[in-house]
């Protein structure tokens, strides 16, 4: 199982709903509150091509984005393939 990093923050609905959706599939993940450690937000930033919104998902090395790209390749199929190894 590749390893699944999240750069949240606890007040983004967003966050919430991708949380939701890898709670509901069994799925373990990193959870990086760039709230409370603002240096991990530019962290975020640099990984994400300046990207400065919440959250911002990988799975592995790959960035999948947000929570519409995540649900978006849900509804595709496409997200458990890019769990496995």
């Amino acid at each position: 199982m590749q390893p699944v990093t999240l750069y949240t923050t606890p007040i983004c609905p967003y966050c919430i709903a991708a949380k939701r959706l890898l709670d509901s599939k069994g799925i373990t993940y990193t959870d990086i509150d760039v709230m409370r450690d603002p240096a991990r937000r530019q962290e975020m930033m640099e990984k994400a091509n300046g990207r400065h919104t919440v959250p911002q998902i990988f799975i592995g090395d790959t960035h999948v984005g947000g929570c519409d790209e995540l649900h978006a390749l849900e509804r595709a199929g496409k997200l458990d393939p890019l769990l496995v190894d």
